[in-house]
C-alpha cells in the first residue's frame, strides 16, 4: 500500500528541525546547515546536483532509499521559498535552479493562490490554498501507487503529525546543538498519537531513527 511518509528528516540534538531567521541567504536558518550534513557528502546528493562522487555508506544508502518509490511531494511554503504574504510575482521558482530534484508533482501549502510552474525534469509545483488535507488528496492521486513524501518544513511535519497522516517517519539525529530554531516536538505526544519507534541504524554523522504508526 502506499504509504504517507517523512524521510531523510534532521533533527538536532535539542529538537530543532531547522535554524532561526530563514532568509534568502539562510535558506535552512542561521545553523541549519549543521543539520544536514549527514546528507551533502553524500553520492545520492551530488547526483541529485549534477556532481560526480560522493560517499556510499549507510547515510547514502538511506538517502537513495528515502528518494525511491516517491510519486509526489508535500511541501511547506517555507520549504520553497523565503517569500511571504501575496507572491509579487511569477519569478521566484524555488531554491533549485531550473531543475528541481522531486521529479513528480510537488504540492506546496500556501494561503495565496498561484499558478503551476512545470520545471525541467519532470517536477512540476502546485499550489493548495486550502490546507493539508486537500493537499494529500491531490498527492494521493497524482503519486497514484506510489508513496507520498512529506518534505517539510518543520511546521507542515507537525501539522500531519498532529493530524495523523504520516504512517513512517525516518529521522536523521544530527550529533550538533543548535539551542534556537524551530522545535519539532514541542506539544506533541507521539505515544498518544500512535507512533513507536521500530528501528534505528547509525551512520556516518548521522543517527536514523525510524518511527511509525501502529
Amino acid at each position: 500500500m502506499p504509504k504517507v511518509r517523512v524521510s531523510g528528516f534532521a533533527v538536532s540534538l535539542d529538537g530543532f528541525g531547522a535554524g532561526h531567521s530563514q532568509d534568502l541567504e539562510n535558506p535552512l536558518g542561521v545553523g541549519g546547515p549543521n543539520l544536514m550534513e549527514w546528507f551533502f557528502p553524500t553520492r545520492t546528493f551530488r547526483a541529485m546536483h549534477n556532481l560526480e562522487g560522493g560517499e556510499t555508506g549507510t547515510d547514502d544508502q538511506l538517502a537513495a532509499a528515502g528518494m525511491s518509490g516517491v510519486g509526489a511531494w508535500i511541501l511547506g511554503r517555507n520549504m520553497f521559498g523565503p517569500i511571504r504574504g501575496p507572491w509579487p510575482d511569477d519569478q521566484w521558482k524555488g531554491w533549485w535552479g531550473e531543475e528541481p530534484p522531486y521529479h513528480v508533482p510537488t504540492f506546496v501549502l500556501t494561503h495565496h493562490a498561484r499558478a503551476p510552474i512545470k520545471m525541467k525534469g519532470g517536477t512540476e509545483f502546485r499550489f493548495v490554498t486550502d490546507g493539508i488535507h486537500a493537499a494529500l488528496k491531490q498527492a494521493r492521486t497524482a503519486a497514484g501507487e506510489r508513496d507520498i513524501r512529506v518534505g517539510g518544513g518543520v511546521s507542515t511535519i507537525r501539522q500531519f503529525l498532529r493530524a495523523g497522516l504520516i504512517d513512517e517517519l525516518h529521522l536523521a539525529i544530527r550529533p550538533v546543538l543548535l539551542g534556537a530554531g524551530e522545535p519539532l516536538w514541542t506539544g506533541i505526544d507521539l505515544p498518544a498519537l500512535g507512533y513507536e519507534a521500530v528501528q534505528h541504524v547509525a551512520g556516518d554523522r548521522a543517527m536514523h531513527v525510524f518511527l511509525r504508526r501502529v
